[in-house]
């Protein structure tokens, strides 16, 4: 029991020091905003796959990898896959369309440590003008469905979070790779693509973070994660980020949820995922850029950012952990 509390007590304090140490320079909520403005804006249609707007999505996706000086796996950024969706939706002309994963990454510091990989990531894709045989909540509708929240916003947390660390002078000792999903809204395609096509080998992929839908922090301001006791001392971790985080976080250590993480869980990689809640707009054409809480975006990205660093200079082995 002694042994327990001093280990636990040892580490509230070690994540505290991390917290400090971690203070982010270029996290804030102008900048969270102009990525999410972006992506939800009527020019990209709601962002469905195999469409123009999908398309410009992942390329802006790209230019900040790029402008950020993450590496590539290859030649390009791009990982491509087919998609199957039903004909007619959103117009488009054939079962079968083409989109693709964006993915980049930053190489750790440590000589041994950097050899392992830390994922985050965000799906990009929406349901464009909704209609029939789409997952709009009004079906009868057919309109832009720009999902602000769903997910602008977890691209737009990420692409902060890739900002930050490529300033940071303090580089993380294992490596992260950065990914932006295609094909989640019908039914995990994209993530399910990567964790069959990882471009590192298998064992070496230790904790998976997802965001989606970061952008509607409530007045109680709680952010909720699922999957956070997938890895070692992962519940205790998240906690202590709330501390002075401005956030009251709701940590499960089981409860993995319903987004691209799961297909990490699935594949026995330790998968934590992030959001702030549901509301009345979600797959409807209302989740606009007006609904979004900017300033709990860069609360949610702050601590997210914290979450990430943390686990990838974990001094602790790094395994998976089921709770089923």
């Amino acid at each position: 029991m002694k042994t327990s509390i001093v280990r636990n007590s040892f580490l509230m304090i070690t994540l505290a020091f991390s917290v400090v140490v971690n203070s982010q320079n270029t996290i804030n909520s102008s900048t969270f905003y102009k990525h999410d403005k972006f992506l939800s804006s009527d020019k990209l249609e709601g962002r469905f796959p195999g469409t123009k707007g999908n398309n410009a999505a992942a390329a802006y996706i790209q230019k900040y990898f790029k402008k950020y000086g993450l590496k590539k796996f290859g030649d390009i950024y791009f990982q491509s896959f087919k998609l199957f969706v039903k004909e007619g939706i959103n117009k488009i002309k054939s079962d079968s369309v083409t989109t693709q994963n964006v993915v980049g990454y930053l190489e750790g510091t440590d000589k041994e440590l950097k050899n392992e990989f830390i994922v985050i990531g965000a799906h990009y894709d929406h349901w464009g003008w909704g209609g029939k045989g789409s997952g709009s909540k009004k079906k009868d509708t057919i309109a832009i469905h720009n999902g602000a929240d769903d997910n602008a916003s977890g691209v737009a947390a990420l692409l902060c979070i890739l900002e930050e660390l490529s300033k940071s002078n303090n580089k993380p000792k294992r490596s992260i790779i950065f990914i932006s999903f295609s094909g989640e809204e019908e039914g995990l395609f994209g993530s399910r693509y990567f964790v069959n096509h990882l471009p590192v080998d298998k064992k070496d992929v230790k904790v998976m973070l997802n965001m989606d839908m970061v952008g509607r922090l409530n007045s109680e301001k709680q952010l909720y994660m699922g999957g956070a006791g997938t890895f070692p001392e992962g519940v205790d971790l998240m906690k202590s980020l709330g501390v002075n985080s401005g956030l009251n976080p709701i940590v499960h250590a089981g409860d993995v949820g319903g987004s691209d993480h799961v297909s990490f869980y699935k594949s026995s990689i330790s998968a934590v995922g992030f959001h702030t809640g549901g509301h009345p707009q979600y797959h409807t054409p209302e989740d606009d850029i007006e609904l979004i809480n900017s300033k709990g975006g860069e609360l949610a990205v702050k601590y997210i950012y914290n979450a990430l660093t943390a686990i990838a200079n974990y001094s602790q082995p790094l395994y998976f952990i089921s709770q089923d």
